[in-house]
């Protein structure tokens, strides 16, 4: 299975928080209704909102310390070899420069 890229986890974090805000939105919507089904399908979907909610923090928190992890190897890299970035970047620079001539 391919890697999810920044922007379709991102995406998938917004998708999922408007979904648990609909469901609470929702489970506030029924609170008045009665009977046991009911207060037993709140009760499920409340713990599921919760759980789900659980997920979502730990999904970003893992983002974000990957990302971290990813900018302290792209420091050390450069501190330990300043010469190798810097020959890196130009020749990115002149790959681009000659894409952009080329329009």
């Amino acid at each position: 299975m391919p890697e999810m890229t920044h922007a379709h986890k991102e995406k998938l974090m917004n998708d999922l928080n408007l979904v648990v805000a609909d469901a609470e939105e929702l489970l506030k919507l029924t609170a008045g209704q009665v009977g046991d089904k009911a207060s037993e399908m709140r009760m499920r979907m409340q713990s599921r909102m919760e759980q789900a909610k659980a997920d979502l923090g730990h999904l970003q928190e893992t983002a974000v310390a990957r990302a971290k992890d990813a900018g302290r190897a792209a420091d050390t890299y450069v501190h330990e070899s300043p010469w190798t970035a810097i020959g890196m970047a130009a020749g990115v620079g002149v790959v681009l420069g000659m894409l952009i001539a080329r329009r």
